[in-house]
This record gives C-alpha cells, sequence and structure tokens, in this order.
C-alpha cells in the first residue's frame, strides 16, 4: 500500500506537472492526482492477473503439445497442476481481484507471447520441476510456486520489466510499493475460502489520504505566492534559476504542511521533504532544503504561523 511518503511524492508530480502546464484548471490536475493513485492498484490487479493468466496457459501449452506433429508420451500427458494451484483457485474466485479484472479490462491486459515467454522461463525452472513432483497440496506450499514466478521471473526479466514500463508511466517509480502489495497478498491469502482472504489496500486509510492529497495540492497552488515570498526571502543570495524546480515545489510543500496541517508532527514534515530530495532532485538538495526550511520555520514559530494540535504534536 502506498504510505505518505509515496503520496508525497505523487502530489510532487502533479505539481510538477501543473507548474509546467498552460492549463491551471486545479480540478483537471487534482483528477490527474487521483488517476495516478489509482494505476497503483491498476498495477497491483494486472500483476496478480499475469500470474493467472500464466496458470491459465498451462492448459494451452498442453493443447498444443498434444497436437503437435508427433507427440510423446509425456505431450499427451502433460502436467496441468499449476493451473489449479490453491492460491491461483483462491484468487480467481475472490470478488475484490474479479471486480478490479472486470474494472481494468483484464482481459485484454497481455499480450499472449509476454504470458508464452514466462511460462517457458518457469517450465526450464528446476523450481517448477519440484513443484510438478510434489504431492504437498497445502496452501503454504502452493503460494511457493507462485511468488517464484513473480519474484524471480516476472520481477527479474529484463524484457517482462519492459513491458511494464511501457503500460505503466510509473513504474520505476511504483514497482516497490507493488513489490511491497504483493508480499503482503501473499501474506494474506491463509483461508481456503476465497472471501476470508484479503488483497492489499491501496493505503491504510485511503478515506483520509484522499482528503490529505487533495488539500496538499490545493494550498499548495492557493498559497503559491505567498510560499514563494518566504523561500525568496532566505535564497537572496541564490540565482533564482539554478535553484531546481524540484526543490521550490519540495519547500513549498513542506511548508503547507507546517502551516494548514495542524495533524502532522513538524520533524515528520522536515524528514518526509528531505528524504524525498535525496530520490528526487540533486545530490545536495536534501541539505539544501533542510537548511532553507530550518530558517522558514523559525520565522512561522515567531510569527505564531505554526499551530500543532493532538497530543503529542503541541510544541
Amino acid at each position: 500500500m502506498l504510505n505518505r511518503r509515496q503520496l508525497r511524492v505523487k502530489v510532487l508530480q502533479v505539481l510538477y506537472a501543473y507548474q509546467a502546464s498552460e492549463d491551471k484548471v486545479v480540478k483537471t490536475f487534482e483528477k490527474k492526482l487521483l488517476e495516478s493513485v489509482d494505476e497503483v492498484y491498476e498495477m497491483y490487479i494486472s500483476l496478480l492477473g499475469l500470474l493467472v493468466n500464466v496458470a491459465d496457459y498451462v492448459l494451452v501449452d498442453a493443447d498444443e503439445r498434444a497436437n503437435k506433429h508427433r507427440p510423446d508420451e509425456t505431450d499427451l500427458h502433460a502436467n496441468t497442476k499449476l493451473n489449479t494451484n490453491r492460491f491461483i483457485q483462491l484468487l480467481r474466485d475472490h470478488p475484490a481481484y474479479q471486480a478490479g479484472a472486470q474494472k481494468y479490462a483484464l482481459e485484454y491486459s497481455f499480450d499472449r507471447e509476454v504470458i508464452k515467454d514466462i511460462f517457458n522461463i518457469l517450465k526450464s525452472s528446476e523450481a517448477y520441476e519440484a513443484y510438478l513432483l510434489s504431492e504437498d497440496t497445502s496452501l503454504r506450499s502452493e503460494k511457493e510456486i507462485i511468488k517464484y514466478i513473480f519474484k524471480k521471473i516476472i520481477r527479474k526479466t529484463p524484457g517482462i520489466e519492459q513491458v511494464f514500463e511501457e503500460k505503466f508511466i510509473n513504474w520505476s517509480v511504483d514497482k516497490d510499493v507493488l513489490e511491497a502489495m504483493m508480499a503482503k497478498t501473499f501474506s494474506n491469502f491463509q483461508s481456503e475460502v476465497a472471501k476470508e482472504n484479503k488483497l492489499s489496500l491501496i493505503s491504510a486509510s485511503w478515506s483520509e489520504d484522499r482528503d490529505y492529497i487533495l488539500d496538499l495540492t490545493r494550498r499548495v497552488i492557493t498559497f503559491d505566492q505567498e510560499f514563494q515570498k518566504y523561500i525568496a526571502d532566505k535564497t537572496e543570495k541564490w540565482d533564482a534559476e539554478r535553484i531546481a524546480v524540484i526543490d521550490i515545489l519540495l519547500m513549498k510543500m513542506a511548508i503547507s504542511e507546517l502551516v494548514h496541517f495542524p495533524e502532522i508532527p513538524v520533524k515528520v514534515t522536515m524528514n518526509e521533504y528531505i528524504e524525498i530530495a535525496k530520490e528526487f532532485s540533486t545530490p545536495k538538495s536534501n541539505l539544501f532544503i533542510n537548511g532553507i526550511l530550518d530558517k522558514i520555520m523559525l520565522d512561522l514559530r515567531a510569527a505564531g504561523k505554526i499551530r500543532k494540535t493532538g497530543r503529542g504534536l503541541i510544541e
């Protein structure tokens, strides 16, 4: 699931697009923001769907082998155990997965050659051979080969990775989140009753997080000039054109949280944006942002504009 830092990155991406665009209709970018979050869930459902596709392809492969010109005994009696894998069956029957598959039209999601490539890599592996020979059909055991397909084939094969990169614009940014969502799903599936298992959530509390990211986006845009002045006052000795756009946006987001989000601790805000800068901006941006925000924060405190409420937040 997406945590607050990852949600902040989504807001950053949308604010960057807003700043570069001639279209300044805020609602347009609010929609883009929500779509970018929804895309994470679409990628998640697509990954699950790809696992189901591979299990389904077992029957296609068995049929092709049985109908080739000179099939041998192994061709005529191909092992289709993966098609009835317990985890895959539970996934197929899961109401939330079925709803997601319908919403995102998974039936037309992946080219058959991609599915075939994954299966052929799997078919030649020692892990698959051991799976076919194993008599352990417990859910715990059955999950292991599905984990193998995801971790060792889908995640490790460059060509398959490229398919996701081409299909989803934010794959490179979100793939670590998706890996965590998949791991959570494997862990969650413990029951032999499909609906008793839980798919991963998009966030811990989407209703609250949705309000948070929309509010943060709106406030940064609404108070842009005010926040820009705070930054300009503390960067007089800097060449404005040499300050990275990402750094400016991160500082505006941080100022917005300091002033307009009383429930978020100051330390959390400072640490979060410094860490985001390390990943998404220039090598020394985190130090620059830390120094400027420290000065701005002192002024905001002196002016009484930072008011944190709630247990442990009053400073």
